[in-house]
């Protein structure tokens, strides 16, 4: 038997083997979670290059849809067809969006662009996380997962710096050109890293799930998007959305409850760990994104710090993020106890919201960065073990679609989480400019009114002026974070209730053999009499 794919379980030249494949995978996760923060300083200059400053918002919100459409049909067909073509192929498609993203000029070439990204996009992080779960056994998962939690917090940081100083510098179309070196390194790492059984047979593909699927997703994207900004809640238009959205999903779930091979089965939701993992994965979307995603604005218009400086800010929840994803990682690996993490972590988000709360324009510097460290501890600990806890309840072969599943509803939180906060926070400080700015115009006024305030234009205007918009903006945002406390710990109640299944040690058996017989892991006499027991084991009631 030969074969040049994954080394016998636990030996040298296979550590080596996972390594160089994790770094593969760090690169395609990096890939998706770069472009969605680098962006975020660069995006200004690029809309007003390209004469489209009122279509910013389809820059975002094509991303958005085509990657959370995309989510589940990826982890689907990566358990049905085998996930490294469609790894490569998901990068490849990011690498082309990035190309014609980089040549863009004008806002429709761009946004197509943004659109070819997300479709790749979808499917980078699903498969990344869903590859993990086919070499690497749920006990010794957790930290690969953790490590992967912290390509996020890197990425979020390094994202809006790199953005800048792209546009500063060389100029932004560079925030495109740099996904090509980091895809090709990625693409390698796919190529000659990732051995993984062989899938056999023609896939069924459930073509009418994924359309009203899409629908539905569309339908609700655009109404978390739209409603409160563009249009008002009670427009036709958002009406329709509602309507839309409601109808595909319930035409959805009736093609899934009948279809051979359904996209997202729905007897995932039979499972108990699974639906208190997926809810309170939405509920951390929705706090995590709608608390962090206008604090940099606050930041440069409460506390007077300038783009760069907002984005630095940042680091001490990133890098608490960091650790604990790392930490508790590792500390799954060496225990096999996960229950009581997102339990901690939900508390201490809700802990930060609260903090938050709190905040005032004449708060020293320290007490923000020391909050939003308390934050990055929470999700450190939340996000990464909710995914294990989804994988670890289901058999190798569904794992992919479990993943992709649990991380499209989270999507969908997020999604959520920013539109409602954002519209809210929108309204508030429109009553709020309204109501204090004419009392204190006495001493000044902002050229073009209140739509045009910048950061520079406020460090400018006369004290009086200065400190009512600075107080609205603080009385605008900050108490919606205690509005989404309950959801932090409705999220931490939840996950009180999971059930802490013993974590297997070694791949699934069904799995092993079939890469045994296909010559795909390499296996001794010895290897071949543990795997005997193990499935004698197994047939008897046991675990692998």
């Amino acid at each position: 038997m030969t074969s040049q794919a994954v080394p016998a379980p636990g030996r040298p030249e296979e550590k080596q083997h996972i390594v160089l494949l994790f770094v593969g995978l760090m690169l395609s996760m990096l890939l998706a979670s770069l472009n969605q923060t680098v962006l975020s300083t660069a995006l200004p200059t690029i809309v007003g290059e390209l004469h489209g400053v009122s279509d910013m918002l389809w820059v975002i919100t094509a991303f958005i849809l085509a990657s959370t459409v995309t989510m589940p049909i990826y982890g689907k067909l990566g358990d049905l067809m085998g996930r490294k073509s469609l790894l490569m192929a998901a990068i490849l498609l990011f690498m082309i969006g990035s190309v014609v993203g980089g040549l863009a000029n004008d806002m429709g070439m761009l946004i197509v662009a943004r659109v070819i990204q997300g479709l790749g996009g979808g499917g980078l992080m699903i498969l990344s996380q869903a590859v993990i779960a086919d070499v690497v056994p749920p006990r010794e998962r957790g930290k690969y997962m953790g490590m992967m939690g912290g390509v996020f917090a890197i990425a979020s940081v390094a994202g809006p710096l790199l953005g800048g100083w792209f546009t500063e510098g060389p100029g932004w179309r560079w925030v495109f050109w740099i996904n090509i070196p980091l895809g090709l390194l990625a693409l390698a790492g796919a190529l000659f890293f990732l051995k993984l059984p062989k899938h056999t047979g023609k896939p069924r593909l459930d073509l009418g799930g994924m359309v009203l699927l899409a629908i539905a997703t569309t339908c609700l994207v655009l109404f978390a998007t739209w409603g409160g900004s563009k249009y008002q809640w009670g427009d036709p238009i958002i009406l329709g959305l509602i309507a839309g959205a409601v109808v595909s999903a319930a035409a959805f779930v009736f093609v899934e409850s009948r279809t051979a091979e359904p996209i997202i089965p729905l007897h995932l939701f039979k499972d108990l760990n699974f639906n208190l993992a997926t809810i309170a994965g939405l509920f951390i979307g929705v706090a995590m994104f709608g608390a962090i995603g206008y604090l940099p604005t606050y930041l440069q218009m409460a506390f007077s710090v300038n783009a760069t400086e907002s984005g630095l800010l940042m680091i001490p929840m990133m890098g608490a993020l960091l650790v604990a994803s790392v930490v508790s990682g590792q500390l799954v690996s060496r225990t096999g106890r996960y229950k009581w993490m997102p339990i901690v972590g939900g508390v201490l988000v809700a802990v930060a919201l609260v903090l938050l709360s709190t905040l005032k324009p004449e708060a020293p510097l320290w007490e923000i960065c020391a909050y939003l460290a308390v934050m990055g501890l929470g999700l450190g600990l939340s996000m990464q073990i909710m995914v294990l806890i989804v994988q670890n309840s289901f058999p190798l072969r569904e794992v992919g679609t479990a993943t992709a599943s649990n991380n499209f509803f989270r999507q969908i939180g997020a999604t959520l989480g920013s539109a409602v906060v954002g519209s809210l926070f929108a309204s508030r400080l429109a009553e709020l400019l309204l109501q204090r700015l004419p009392a204190a115009a006495q001493g000044g006024g902002a050229p073009g009114g209140s739509n045009s305030l910048t950061p520079a234009v406020v460090g400018k205007l006369p004290a009086p002026l200065k400190e009512a918009i600075i107080s609205s903006y603080n009385d605008a945002l900050t108490p919606i974070f205690i509005w989404m406390v309950p959801l932090a710990l409705a999220a931490a109640l939840l996950m009180c209730f999971v059930k802490e299944k013993p974590l297997a040690t070694t791949v699934e058996h069904d799995v092993l053999s079939e890469s045994i017989a296909e010559g795909n892991i390499l296996i001794t006499a010895d290897d071949a009499d543990l795997v005997a027991d193990e499935a004698a084991a197994s047939a008897a009631g046991g675990r692998l």
